[in-house]
């Protein structure tokens, strides 16, 4: 298993939110603000737990998210890590940045969740 790093990681999150924007300007400008508030958890969870196990940004960068084991993950867990990013970014981010020094890569929302974001090779 290769894990992924910081900057991959942030590059890719990068992507996502630019195609989260995408989509959820597209619900507000359809008057539907409230959906704005499940877009983003239905994406990562969805996506996450599916047969790619990755993101669009993920996808992009070559990574995709298992559990401690390597295996695919669910969508209750996919939905845990992705709550787990609140904390992550609550304690001015550095949940996120845990990633560039943890031996596995993992962010905190990855500890809490028992996910691994690891690299295609």
């Amino acid at each position: 298993m290769e894990y992924a790093g910081f900057w991959r990681r942030f590059v890719a999150y990068i992507i996502d939110g630019l195609i989260l924007g995408i989509i959820e300007a597209i619900f507000i400008s359809a008057k539907m603000p409230y959906a704005v508030l499940f877009v983003g958890w239905l994406y990562y969870a969805l996506m996450e737990s599916s047969s790619t196990q990755a993101t669009l940004g993920k996808m992009a960068l070559g990574l995709y998210v298992t559990d401690l084991n390597g295996d695919k993950i669910g969508f209750g867990r996919a939905t845990g890590r992705y709550f787990g990013k609140i904390i992550s970014g609550l304690i001015l981010f550095v949940g996120f940045m845990m990633a560039g020094w943890t031996a596995r890569k993992q962010a905190l929302h990855d500890i809490m969740a028992e996910t691994l974001v690891l690299r295609r090779t």
